[in-house]
């Protein structure tokens, strides 16, 4: 686990300054405090900053091969590596270290760029070929690791786990990409494909990438998809049986550590699936921990504390307030773009309280996406069904009008919220499901933008992304398809996103178990009756783990963190709103109407209107913009 860094030059082979390489590593030092290394030859820089996990003594890098002719930098675990070594070894390979790093190497001599499907883990790499003068960069199938890349003018190519560390380039030239404002004004992220500084691309899950000197730039390639094309016929006890076994499985494997291994434990089905078999794995109590808060509806140390003392886990609560604004200057740092998902603030603490005693954390993510987990992912089912039966001549007219002039109501539980409902039924299944992603409403964006980036935007619409997922989606129904664009955009849009940095800002890995490519390709294939039922997701999950965890943890009601920001933004952050407004950066950039955002702000300290989560987005994107740009 680390950061990697580098330079590549496509056109010639000009000596790169290793002192530039070392800059890209300083911009992200907690990303491995345990070591670094800068490698360079003709045509080639290799940077790598270390979080020693396995091997402590012998997985150093840059590593290269004895006759230097390959060389390898790396971020992550390949967690089968002890299987793909003993194959290795049968072939006669001979190895120097115990480092899932060098697999990498000796896989790549062996099997080529085919050697990227024999891995399992979580990872991005840059391995130099110096026979064939080739870089190759990739990364896993879910995303779970990331990787930025430039082109620049000298010809040659940076690239680095943080945005930030090709920003230490002197010849990165910073542009703010105005899609990717769109982009974020609608999810509250910027997706894997786009970036706020233009001319900057993020390798995509399950892509590589092979430069070649003295070749054009060349197109990232997919060696991996998820289908849900096909449908199991086994019956639901086998199922459930293989469920289990494949999670046990993958639990097992990311257990592998010379260092300190804990989990989080949050109390829900997820946390609590990993830690049970954690501790069915363990020879010593499972390290956990939980973030509790000082507001009752928001505390979940309750269920937590019932799974620590059923596993007999060492467990660790700290209470936090919700007010822990405090954070948002951290968050601008780590993230580099805007992010604003507000359960960044508690996944920091929860990552700061595991580091006080572990290196390593085992996390729930993935589930909720793999198993149809959201209730989004019902409303989608039942919202198609309905679509299916109106004709769209009659449906359109009625529900569209009944969207228009029905009061708006954030404020309300989910179900009265029937603005938001009649809009949704009264578009397609594609656009309904985009409009539930999203945050900020393309009507409202449309209102919020100034005529100007009106006119340059044209006819680019955040939304279509998700539309264009989802048509081409390898699937047969509607929540197929739905789960299809959230593992694709979402996941590693948001969630892989958000616990990478955070965990990261205070050097902890995380891993998650849940997001093991066999478990998802076997969550695909599952009938639409094994992952909802009536209003329950994740239907084969919490079936399979009844004999291990009880009924009111398996089925309660999903609880979800909400921060206090509207009060924040009338109080202690009232301050901010109102810079929002004028003489942010923000308001500098044009991008919005003035008036609009001035009234965004007044009515919402006035307690006219609620827009406390669209202010702490447009807060988010003004942190961005002064650490992006100086602006």
């Amino acid at each position: 686990m680390c950061g990697i860094a580098g330079i590549f030059h496509l056109e010639t082979a000009k000596p790169v300054d290793p002192a530039r390489v070392r800059a890209m590593l300083d911009a992200m030092p907690h990303r491995g405090p345990d070591g670094s290394g800068v490698w360079t030859a003709p045509g080639v820089g290799l940077g790598h900053l270390r979080l020693s996990i396995i091997d402590l003594a012998g997985g150093a890098q840059p590593m290269l091969t004895e006759d230097e002719s390959l060389a390898v930098v790396f971020n992550g675990e390949i967690y089968n590596f002890a299987e793909v070594r003993a194959e290795l070894e049968a072939k006669g390979h001979v190895f120097r270290t115990h480092s899932d790093t060098e697999v990498i190497l000796h896989g790549y001599r062996q099997w080529g760029e085919e050697c990227v499907h024999r891995f399992n883990g979580m990872f991005a790499f840059a391995l130099f070929d110096a026979r064939a003068g080739a870089l190759w960069l990739a990364r896993d199938r879910l995303g779970v690791k990331p990787l930025h890349y430039a082109l620049l003018s000298d010809g040659s190519l940076i690239f680095g786990s943080e945005l930030k560390s090709l920003l230490a380039h002197p010849l990165l030239r910073r542009a703010p990409d105005l899609s990717a404002v769109e982009d974020y004004m609608a999810y509250g992220y910027i997706p894997d494909d786009a970036c706020l500084v233009a001319g900057v691309r993020k390798l995509g899950a399950g892509e590589t990438l092979r430069l070649v000197r003295g070749r054009p730039l060349a197109q990232p390639q997919r060696y991996w998809d998820v289908s849900f094309a096909e449908r199991s016929r086994a019956t639901p006890q086998a199922l459930e049986e293989e469920l289990v076994a494949l999670m046990r499985q993958a639990v097992r494997s990311r257990m592998v550590a010379d260092v300190p291994l804990g989990a989080f434990l949050s109390g829900g089905v997820d946390s609590s699936s990993v830690v049970a078999l954690m501790a069915e794995s363990s020879r010593h109590a499972v390290q956990t921990c939980t973030i509790g808060f000082d507001v009752a509806s928001l505390d979940e140390t309750a269920y937590a504390d019932r799974v620590a003392r059923r596993f007999a886990t060492d467990h660790r609560t700290c209470i936090v307030s919700p007010d822990d604004y405090g954070l948002i200057d951290t968050l601008a740092f780590h993230f580099d773009e805007p992010f604003a998902d507000a359960s960044a603030l508690p996944t920091y603490r929860v990552c700061e309280l595991a580091r006080e005693k572990v290196t390593v954390a085992l996390s729930g993510d993935g589930a909720d996406e793999a198993f149809a987990g959201y209730r989004r992912h019902r409303f989608q089912m039942q919202g198609e069904r309905l679509r299916g039966l109106i004709p769209a001549s009659v449906r359109q007219p009625l529900f569209g009008a009944l969207g228009r002039y029905y009061p708006k109501a954030d404020w309300a539980p989910r179900m009265l919220r029937a603005k938001s409902t009649f809009l949704e039924l009264a578009g397609e299944g594609g656009d309904a499901y985009a409009a539930s992603v999203g945050v900020t409403p393309h009507g409202l964006r449309q209102r919020l933008f100034s005529q100007e980036m009106k006119s340059r935007l044209g006819a680019y619409r955040a939304e279509d992304r998700y539309v264009k997922m989802m048509a081409a989606a390898p699937a047969r129904d509607p929540l197929d398809r739905a789960q299809y664009a959230d593992l694709r955009i979402w996941l590693p849009g948001d969630i892989l996103t958000k616990t990478d940095r955070m965990s990261m800002a205070v050097s902890l890995e995380a891993r998650e178990p849940l997001l093991d490519y066999r478990l998802v390709e076997f969550a695909a294939r599952l009938p639409v009756a094994q992952r909802i039922r009536g209003n329950s997701g994740k239907v084969l999950m919490k079936k399979a783990m009844e004999p291990f965890l009880p009924q009111d943890i398996l089925y309660r009601q999903k609880m979800g963190f909400v921060t206090p920001i509207s009060a924040w933004f009338r109080a202690a952050l009232a301050g901010e709103a109102t810079a929002i407004a004028g003489g942010s950066a923000l308001a500098k950039t044009g991008w919005f109407d003035a008036r609009m955002l001035a009234k965004v702000a007044a009515d919402h300290k006035a307690g006219v209107a609620d827009h406390g989560r669209l202010l702490w987005q447009l807060l988010m994107l003004d942190k961005a913009l002064g650490r992006l740009f100086g602006t």
